[in-house]
Order: C-alpha cells, then structure tokens, then sequence
C-alpha cells in the first residue's frame, strides 16, 4: 500500500514555475499511468505558458482564485472549480489571490514532457 502525507513532501519548482509537492509520482511511488500534487501560486504570480505532448491534466482549486488559460480562452476559476487541460493544449494559470490547487497528470508529470514558446 502506498500512502503519502503530503507534509512529509519537500515542494520544489517545475519547469513552467509553478511550486508543487508532489503527493504520488513516478519520483516517490511505483506509479505507471497518471501523478498527482499539490501547486501553490502567489498573488501576482503564473505558470510559463507551456503546453505537453503527452499529459492531459486536471486542476482541481483548493483556494484562491485567478485566471486559467487554454488554448487562448480565458476564465476565471476559483476554489472548488475542476479544469481539463488536454494533451497539447497551451496553458497557464495566473493567481489573482493565492492559489493552491491539485494537479492531476496521466501519463505522470515529467519535466521533459513541458514545452515553451
């Protein structure tokens, strides 16, 4: 049985900026088709415009809110809101108040799988 506490989780930068703690993932868990962590964005702050090849996500907003891109539409979200970031879709989210939300990703998140303008 794999079971993480998240404050057992050290938070580090992903490449598009956000901070995350990563609660199940191929760097902690024996995980083969989706990840799953805890992002936190400051107010004021966003993700690098990114987009990847193979990942569809999830977001699922804990607290605060902001404005969620994809693919040039805009909306915005707040606690309790789920978003659907396909596979390919450019994407960033920008924190109007703190945001804190979790990330889903199947296949797992990998960096080398998060690309830029």
């Amino acid at each position: 049985m794999e079971v993480r506490a998240l404050s057992e989780q050290q938070p580090f930068t992903t490449k598009d900026g956000s901070t995350i703690r990563s609660l199940l993932d191929l760097s902690n868990a024996p995980v083969e088709k989706q990840s799953l962590a805890e992002a936190t964005i400051p107010a004021g702050g966003e993700t690098e415009r990114h987009w990847h090849r193979d990942s569809e996500e999830f977001y699922f907003i804990l607290s605060g809110t902001g404005t969620m891109e994809i693919d040039g539409e805009e909306r915005e979200v707040g606690e309790g809101d789920a978003i659907l970031i396909p596979a390919g879709a450019w994407h960033q989210i920008r924190a109007t108040h703190d945001l804190r939300f979790l990330c889903c990703c199947a296949p797992p998140y990998r960096h080398d799988d998060t690309f830029f303008e």
